[in-house]
């Protein structure tokens, strides 16, 4: 079956705000790079500013969940609004059960990134859904808590 953990997206301030959750449920990361840790991507121009952002963190909170987050990047990122800064993560125990749970999701709604085959390494994909609640759906690489 598959896990779910909350996604936390911040203007700038994620590393600041996972230390102090840290400092609350204890723990270390499991992961956490930062946007400049990309390889290039055609289109995508990162400032100095967006370099030192959070790309992704992971710190379990409990036996099988996982709070995440990151910031919001450049102009290619959504942005950030008081309400819509939270997703909903959802690591699948296959590739056919994540495929079939983001092409079910996404029905009707906005696909923000197809899935694919990522370079940390999972399959990986983020959509809204028709009413407008944001997915993360991944399979595979836990090493680094996706």
């Amino acid at each position: 079956m598959a896990t779910i953990n909350p996604y936390l997206n911040f203007p700038g301030n994620c590393e600041e705000a996972f230390n102090f959750y840290k400092s609350i449920f204890g723990g270390e990361f499991t992961y956490l790079g930062k946007f400049k840790d990309m390889p290039p991507q055609e289109g995508v121009e990162l400032s100095k500013e967006d370099q030192n952002k959070v790309m992704h963190v992971s710190l379990p909170i409990g036996k099988e969940t996982l709070l995440m987050g990151s910031d919001a990047g450049g102009e290619w990122a959504p942005k950030i609004i008081i309400g819509n800064n939270i997703s909903i993560s959802i690591t699948a125990e296959s590739k056919e059960e994540a495929d079939r749970l983001f092409n079910k999701l996404s029905d009707g709604g906005n696909v923000t990134m197809p899935m694919n085959q990522t370079f940390w390494g999972s399959y990986f994909g983020m959509c809204t859904d028709k009413f407008d609640i944001n997915w993360m759906i991944s399979f595979g690489d836990e090493s680094q808590g996706s």
